[in-house]
Order: C-alpha cells, then structure tokens, then sequence
C-alpha cells in the first residue's frame, strides 16, 4: 500500500492536479471565510462551511477521476492487477493518498482559526464540528469518486457522474423529503405505509442532515457510522470491480 500511496501523491504534484486542487480550495474557501465570516462580524464559521460543501462537490471528483479510469486508459491497470500486491492495498494506497490530498487543503481552517482569534473569540464547538463533518464527508465522496473512476477510462465521465450523485445525495434532506411526500403524483403512486417506508429510508442517506449535525457541534455516533460505512462500503465495492477484470 506505501508504493501505492506514495506514487499517488507523486502523481498528483508532478501532473499538476495537485496544486491546481489546492490552489482552487484555497481560493474559494479564502473567499467565503471572507464574506461569510470576517465580512459578516461573525466568530462562527458556520457559514463558510454550508458554501464549502457545494465546492467540495465539484472538486472531490476533479481528485478523483483519474485514479483508476486512467489505469485503465493508459492499458497501466493489467499491470497493477497482475503486481503481487493485494487489491485491498491497490484501493487503499489510491484512496489515503487522495484523502491525504484533501486533508492538506481542508486544514487550512486552521489559519483561518488564527485570524478569527485576533479579531474575537471563536466558537469551537462549532469549528472542530464543521472541520470534522468536512473530513468524513469528504473521505466518503473520495469512496465514491474511487468507485466510480474504476468502471470506465474516460475522465470526463467519471467526473461528471460523480458530481450528478454527490447532487442527489446533497439533496437528500428533510425539506426535499417534504416536498416529495406533498407531491400529488408521489401520493397516488404509493400508499400511505409504503410511501412513509420510502421516506424513512431516503431520510437515513440524508448527507447534508447528518453533515449538519456536526455543524451545530454534535457529534453524533450514528452520522459517524454512516460516514465510516459509506467509506468502507465502496472501497469495498471498487475491489470487487478490479476483482472481476484480474480474473477476466
């Protein structure tokens, strides 16, 4: 897995990707830290947080798209699948490096943190909680993003699926759910039980409710778990994909 890893994160700085992933995150994140919270007279980085989760959207597949759909582009992927290396270490050498990539430019929070000390007091609760939130969202989007990028060798695809499922999941909360249930065409298509099953079940996938949890400084066992699962769950599924095309 440390080969793995470490010809990742080489990848990702002499192709440039790297500093273009950073240079974006910084960017917009400087922006909204601005005009969320310093311009605003606020010590809660809430705010900054709620934009940062859109941006994160689009660039978590940006990170991604190329791990594994460009194995397979270059022809590269027989030879790591034939490697005496165990996929589980092929997965999680691309998957930590990624993760490495992503913490190195979420933790910038923390010279936001030195600014804000200057300028008043800083809501802790809510700054670990948001800065926490951020790294187990974005490790199961980076999931995602993996799994998606092994089952196809066009980039621009996988960027584009990951992002329209990142979409989706983002609009899973409770004010979507509602409207769904008042839809008309929802309501005569399914009844009453099977229509509240249906909801429950949409309501648990909810990443922006569970994302908000943390926002509010609660750190709940379960979201944690969630998360945790998601993460687990398509790496799982990504080795199972290289799995089928070793023994293709």
């Amino acid at each position: 897995m440390g080969a793995i890893y470490r010809r990742e994160m080489g990848s990702f700085f002499t192709s440039g990707l790297g500093y273009v992933f950073l240079t974006v995150f910084y960017i917009a994140s400087g922006y909204f830290f601005y005009n969320d919270v310093v311009k605003s007279g606020l010590s809660d980085t809430s705010p900054m947080f709620v934009s940062m989760f859109i941006v994160v959207i689009f660039l978590i597949p940006v990170l991604t798209m190329r791990l594994l759909s460009e194995e397979k582009k270059n022809r590269t992927d027989q030879g790591l699948l034939t490697a005496p290396i165990g996929l589980w270490e092929l997965v999680l050498g691309k998957f930590f490096a990624a993760f490495t990539l992503y913490v190195i430019a979420e933790s910038i929070i923390f010279v936001y943190a030195v600014i804000l000390r200057y300028l008043g007091d800083i809501v802790w609760p809510s700054l670990l909680g948001n800065y926490f939130a951020m790294l187990i969202l974005g490790a199961a989007f980076i999931a995602i993003g993996i799994f998606i990028s092994s089952l196809t060798e066009n980039q621009m695809s996988s960027a584009v699926v990951s992002v329209f499922i990142f979409l989706v999941l983002y609009a899973f909360d409770d004010s979507a759910l509602d409207k769904l249930n008042s839809n008309s065409f929802f309501s005569k298509v399914f009844k009453v039980g099977t229509r509240e099953k249906m909801l429950d079940f949409l309501s648990h996938l909810s990443m922006r409710s569970r994302y908000t949890e943390f926002t509010k400084g609660v750190f709940s066992l379960s979201s944690i778990v969630f998360f945790l699962s998601i993460v687990f769950l398509f790496n799982f599924f990504t080795v199972r994909v290289l799995e089928k095309k070793r023994w293709a």
